[in-house]
């Protein structure tokens, strides 16, 4: 039986009902590790035995007629940013090689409480703080469609162990298109959530034990099958353990029940941030399915007084304050100095000023972000979803040779900066909007292709709902799978 190909609850009821053993179900899974991770690099971290003993123990449960949980006997891996106690957390950062977690994150143990089994960890950049994904301690990771390719980052390793049926279900995060982009570009379902719907404490970085929210991030599930998002989503929804005696999440449920229902606002492109061709007839096709289908759209829908670029410098200079929060005073007294003499365009002067940034500066520009939310939550009283790119260009050749700061990418036969691989998706993550990762098919070469569905705050479930609409004419049939 082809384990791989199923999703995870499907999983789980199988074990259950004794239809199949949480045993076979592991061991296909590290079959499939065996043949294909060597290639890939996907999950550095394995622990097979571990798994097996609980296996075992979820295969007695069931035969007792005991129920773990929704996930019951089923595993999975987790981005080996995220602390779980016993394993190295080490965010492939060389001063953590060393550190094993002395606790679980919240979101990790509410899958572990619905019965998860925890097999190994997926490949990160280095502090999670790349499009790509390889670091010093662990390796390059190779997209699974293209091995010469990233698979984006920094749930790199998460989205490539997915698209080859390495494992069911992922655990990802995402501050700057890290769910969404390797989600993208390697074909699998990947929802980065509406900011603080899921704890974040217990993910590296911030620094290991802290317990502060961090700005922008998020967690959210990574899939094969949109269900699995949606049943993962209601398992990790909810308070930290120090605010949940005080409030509670509530997601709406979703409303959207046929295409027709729909009214859709389209960005396909835009002068600041051009996207490839492929890219763009990707989005093309799927915004001429929702007409087709019935739907309203309107391609001229923005919000009020709302543009990409400003949209982006204010999320980058955010993003570099919540990077620069941890750093030395040593680098701060360096990026001081290149704050201001550094050329205002560069992005290396741009990460200066925002890692460097006052307090009060810091809190006017906060309020900026207010007045967009407010401007965001009008907008979507009048449309159900934004339909736009996910990044601004395809899956690209491994490029490690320089920092992120000084790379560029060649879209449509011009250099862009590197860092631009984060302009779409910052539409979201600035505004704390959830976002759905929906792959549409491939290029002529074979590469995935994705759009980026938006919604309003708190309107997740919503999200996933029309991005299933979508899917039943997409792929009828199911993602295809990146390795047999």
């Amino acid at each position: 039986m082809h384990y791989h190909q199923m999703s995870s609850f499907a999983l789980a009821d199988g074990i259950r009902r004794q239809d199949f053993s949480a045993v076979e179900v592991l061991d296909h899974f590290l079959q499939r590790i065996e043949r294909h991770n060597p290639d890939l690099n996907a999950i550095v971290v394995l622990r097979a035995d571990d798994a097996r003993r609980q296996a075992e123990a979820a295969d007695a449960a069931a035969q007792r007629g005991e129920d773990w949980g929704l996930l019951h006997g089923v595993p999975m891996t987790i981005k080996e940013t995220f602390e779980i106690k016993g394993w190295p957390t080490t965010a492939g950062h060389g001063k953590l090689r060393d550190h094993v977690s002395p606790r679980t994150a919240p979101a990790v143990q509410r899958l572990l409480d619905a019965g998860a089994i925890v097999l190994g960890k997926t490949n990160v950049p280095e502090l999670a703080g790349d499009l790509q994904t390889f670091n010093s301690l662990y390796g390059t990771t190779h997209n699974p469609w293209d091995a010469a390719r990233t698979p984006g980052g920094s749930s790199g390793g998460a989205a490539a162990a997915l698209a080859a049926g390495l494992t069911p279900l992922e655990l990802g995060s995402d501050i700057g298109g890290s769910i969404r982009t390797p989600s993208a570009f390697c074909g699998v379902y990947g929802l980065k959530t509406t900011y603080g719907v899921i704890p974040t404490r217990g993910h590296v970085p911030a620094a290991p034990g802290q317990c502060r929210k961090r700005d922008l991030g998020v967690a959210g599930p990574m899939g094969r099958h949109l269900e699995d998002l949606d049943r993962m989503l209601s398992l990790l929804v909810g308070a930290d353990d120090m605010e949940a005696p005080g409030w509670q999440v509530h997601l709406p449920e979703a409303h959207c029940d046929k295409v027709t229902d729909l009214t859709v606002a389209a960005w396909p492109d835009d002068l600041y941030c051009p996207v490839d061709t492929e890219v763009r007839a990707g989005l093309q096709s799927v915004i001429d399915l929702l007409r087709a289908e019935g739907a309203q759209v309107d391609e001229q829908a923005r919000p009020e007084q709302v543009s990409l670029k400003d949209n982006h410098d204010l999320y980058y200079t955010l993003l570099a304050a919540t990077m620069g929060g941890g750093f030395d005073e040593a680098m701060r007294e360096k990026l001081k100095e290149q704050a201001g003499s550094g050329d205002p365009a560069d992005y290396r002067t741009r990460f200066a000023r925002g890692a460097t940034l006052s307090h009060a500066d810091w809190m006017n520009l906060d309020e900026q972000r207010a007045q967009l939310q407010r401007r965001w939550r009008r907008f979507f009283e009048r449309y159900d979803v934004l339909v736009c790119p996910v990044t601004n260009t395809q899956p690209f050749p491994h490029d490690q040779d320089t920092s992120a700061l000084d790379r560029h990418l060649i879209i449509n036969g011009r250099p862009q900066p590197y860092m631009d691989v984060t302009v779409w998706s910052g539409l979201a993550v600035l505004s704390g909007l959830p976002a759905l990762s929906l792959p549409v098919g491939f290029t002529d070469s074979g590469l995935p292709l994705a759009v980026q569905l938006i919604g309003p705050a708190f309107g997740d479930r919503n999200l996933l709902r029309i991005g299933h609409l979508l899917a039943r004419h997409l792929h009828p049939d199911g993602l295809p799978m990146a390795r047999e």
